[in-house]
């Protein structure tokens, strides 16, 4: 990622410009705080414009967890040359279309988005459900006791956030949290992924 410069960024807002050094701090100094708190700046507005391209509060919840693992994922690729926010606002509206043309034949209808949203692109993420055997992140996230982890896990929201608190602090298996839960295993195993993915990208920025 370029340096961010004051000067090189004139035309940003004061909130544009906040965002810049977050992702500074995320990606120079993997700053877990700073994770954190673009996440909480943004999950809502990431949320509510996925939900009006798809109208589904359950998957644009599911997609809004996807977006944000992937831009961590991918934060040493964003240049301070547009504002952090069109960057974002570029991965989700795009994630909702991906998603969208996987359920066009199932007759799944999308709203779009005003122009400056709906027009702007970015990559499909890959939703596959892992192994059961735990990865080098999955190991650190359950010994890790750290509060900037328990500050990510708080951002999450309370279907995704009670979940990794039964598996990794409680240590709960996935057949025990399906049966606490009265849910499938199977939709355990999916929300359980999607809130790993976001927590694994963390750990590797800032354990890299």
């Amino acid at each position: 990622m370029e340096d961010i410069n004051n000067e090189g960024n004139l035309n940003f807002s004061t909130k544009a410009l906040y965002d810049l050094k977050l992702v500074e701090r995320a990606v120079k100094f993997r700053d877990q705080k700073a994770f954190a708190e673009l996440m909480k700046r943004y999950w809502e507005p990431i949320f509510f414009a996925v939900n009006r391209m798809i109208n589904n509060k359950d998957d644009s919840e599911d997609l809004t967890i996807e977006i944000f693992s992937k831009a961590f994922k991918n934060l040493e690729q964003y240049s301070p040359q547009f504002a952090f926010s069109t960057w974002l606002f570029k991965i989700a509206s795009n994630h909702a279309i991906d998603h969208h043309r996987r359920k066009t034949k199932s007759g799944y209808n999308i709203t779009s988005l005003d122009k400056p949203i709906a027009k702007e692109g970015g990559e499909e993420m890959n939703q596959q459900i892992q192994g059961s055997d735990p990865t080098p992140e999955e190991t650190f996230i359950k010994k890790e006791n750290s509060d900037q982890v328990h500050e990510i896990i708080e951002k999450l929201k309370p279907r995704y956030k009670e979940i990794v608190v039964m598996f990794y602090m409680e240590e709960l298996s996935i057949e025990e949290i399906s049966i606490r839960l009265s849910l499938p295993i199977a939709t355990i195993k999916t929300r359980l992924f999607r809130a790993r993915e976001l927590l694994v990208q963390i750990v590797r920025k800032t354990k890299s």
